[in-house]
């Protein structure tokens, strides 16, 4: 990209793990290189309220740039408009089946084609257990359009001693799809032992 900072694109829906989409807005924003641009579903919006006591106003605050999910003509629309690929955090199984369909009625999911359509990361934080049929396929139609499924699951070998600090390391891993480095813990390995 000829910008001089990269375009992250952030999309939030209304799964569970609001807390995901807020760390890596606040994460991006130690990065003085990334420019973060916001689209929040109206169930993202219910669940930032419900989960984390966040308003709209609140959340878009966070962002660079803050996007409507009904601005179906706002510059994410295009292919034209360069980013660095686009994140979903959380994504609910609405909206994966959306992308997975190619059903851009809005503009979270119009982007979110534009993203696979220019062949950039997408990168769909999947929330829901147990999955379904329907759910399991639809990642696959993802991944085999060139995404990728990231569910939320925690890491324990960098022992965390809170639930901030799991939701950072995973904040950190899915950035590191993107070639975007914030600080977390890195696995050392285990120190050599006798295999005997």
């Amino acid at each position: 990209m000829t910008q001089a900072r990269r375009r992250l694109v952030v999309g939030v829906t209304g799964a569970t793990g609001a807390v995901y989409a807020v760390r890596l807005l606040q994460a991006l924003r130690t990065r003085p290189d990334v420019e973060t641009h916001l689209v929040v579903s109206t169930a993202g919006v219910l669940n930032l309220q419900h989960e984390l006591g966040l308003s709209r106003a609140e959340v878009h605050a966070m962002a660079d740039v803050a996007h409507g999910v009904r601005e179906v003509g706002a510059t994410l629309a295009s292919g034209s408009f360069k980013t660095a690929g686009m994140v979903v955090a959380p994504c609910s199984m609405r909206t994966l089946g959306a992308i997975a369909h190619g059903l851009a009625d809005n503009l979270l999911t119009r982007a979110a084609d534009v993203t696979l359509k220019e062949r950039r990361p997408l990168v769909l934080m999947v929330r829901e257990t147990p999955f379904n049929l329907a759910h399991l396929r639809n990642m696959t139609a993802v991944t085999e359009m060139g995404g990728i499924i990231f569910p939320p699951l925690p890491a324990f070998y960098h022992q965390p001693a809170s639930i901030e600090q799991m939701v950072d390391h995973t904040v950190a891993r899915v950035l590191d799809l993107f070639d975007i480095e914030v600080d977390a813990p890195r696995w050392q390995g285990l120190a050599a032992t006798d295999p005997q």
